[in-house]
């Protein structure tokens, strides 16, 4: 069993500008990553669907206790709205044992999911809404039954990160569904190996690095303002990075990631990679090779029907969000929920409305939107259509409008790293 470095894996939460004691833990935040091979690149895995693609990714595939069933996978896209849960887990895999030696050899203790994202796509007309759940957030947890029978008791507060060293994928599913009310058909894991494999797979994500630019000794980065094409390791750095950037906070860390998830999205979408089946099958081997789904998602024609339902998405329609949080009365290094601005997001999914957000895009600093856009022409007309191959409505579909407390972007807005020289 892998062995977890104790001072790297502290689950004391960073959301205020207070000092903290060493590497941040769950710095791939890699969930963006999955989501953006799932729910965008699974388009191309249907032109490969053939037994072998089957046979290794529906290999150990989780049962989700309580899920709502669905019907069984067939060519077209997804009928109707659905939710999946990306976790991303603190194991090391061959390659980043590799690279990162003693933080993988000398780690202690089980795993811990650091990145928990809910995605949800709407009926027509679509629209995709990804909330990410910091990893330090205290919360009840429902009883959950375990793959081998036994019963993982409920709790009344419990670290969400915890929960899948306690009780599995499985778990973490009910304990998202009972926080939100969203019920979710589908879910997966990746580890630590699978962000570096991914951007590899597509020739590397162009990242934004603004402020003074970033040097964090905690995760070797020392890097000029600028764009930056960053893939293999150096996705690994810029994801990890939290002292680098914003408050050096986690919460400003996640903004950051989310530059990273939409910059993720559009190089994936793009035709540079579409049209290019070399990158298409790259990309299939290397989400059947680093993600381990739940049962109803292990099937590639799954997979391309999800693509599917998603691939005329506008970008505006497209966004990130953070879940929003007040610090935790009993430990002011933990956070706990803020329900009342949490419903304003739960109550736009079941009714199936894109968002319009009223915070920043990161109440952190972690990342800073950048007016104009690079590479636009800001005496543009308004009446340039959107940044993707959807075409353009009508009439739009009426926005919900969402609290102050949720930061986040849309995949439209562009954004730079607030970088700080540490």
């Amino acid at each position: 069993m892998r062995r977890h470095d104790e001072a790297d894996r502290s689950t004391v939460a960073r959301h205020a500008t207070l000092p903290t004691p060493g590497p941040a833990k769950g710095f791939l935040k890699i969930a963006g990553v999955t989501l953006g091979v799932i729910l965008v690149s699974a388009i191309a895995v249907a032109a490969f669907i053939v037994t072998d693609y089957f046979n290794r990714f529906s290999d150990g595939a989780v049962t989700l206790e309580d899920a709502p069933e669905v019907e069984p996978p067939q060519i077209g896209a997804f009928p109707g709205e659905f939710s999946m849960l990306i976790i991303g887990t603190d194991e090391c895999g061959e390659v980043s044992t590799g690279l990162l030696g003693k933080r993988c050899s000398e780690a202690a203790g089980g795993i811990l999911n650091d990145v928990n994202l809910l995605v949800h796509v709407s009926a027509e007309p679509r629209n995709v809404t990804v909330v990410s759940l910091p990893r330090d957030l205290m919360i009840e947890t429902p009883e959950c039954t375990l793959p081998d029978g036994s019963v993982a008791s409920a709790t009344n507060k419990t670290q969400i990160n915890s929960i899948f060293q306690r009780a599995g994928l499985s778990c973490v599913a009910k304990t998202v569904t009972q926080l939100t009310g969203i019920e979710i058909p589908f879910a997966a894991k990746i580890a630590f190996d699978g962000v570096m494999e991914v951007t590899d797979a597509i020739g590397g994500v162009e990242v934004c690095i603004g402020g003074e630019g970033i040097r964090d000794r905690h995760t070797a980065l020392d890097w000029e303002p600028g764009p930056r094409t960053v893939s293999g390791y150096e996705a690994l750095q810029f994801i990890r990075t939290r002292h680098g950037v914003g408050d050096e906070s986690d919460m400003a860390r996640v903004s950051n990631q989310q530059q990273y998830m939409s910059r993720l999205v559009k190089k994936i979408m793009s035709d540079e990679v579409l049209s290019d089946p070399g990158k298409v099958l790259g990309l299939a081997n290397t989400v059947v090779d680093n993600i381990d789904p739940s049962d109803e998602l292990a099937n590639p024609v799954r997979l391309a029907q999800l693509a599917l339902s998603i691939k005329d998405v506008p970008f505006s329609d497209f966004v990130f969000l953070q879940y929003p949080v007040f610090g935790d009365p009993d430990d002011s290094d933990r956070v706990v929920p803020n329900y009342d601005a949490a419903a304003t997001i739960w109550d736009a999914l079941k009714a199936g409305q894109p968002v319009q957000l009223t915070g920043g895009v990161s109440n952190n600093g972690g990342v800073e939107l950048v007016e104009p856009a690079p590479g636009t022409d800001p005496e543009a007309p308004e009446t340039t259509p959107p940044a993707t191959g959807a075409p353009a409505t009508e009439t739009p579909a009426p926005r919900a409008t969402l609290d102050p407390a949720i930061s986040g972007q849309t995949v439209e807005q562009e954004t730079c790293a607030n970088g700080k020289l540490r």
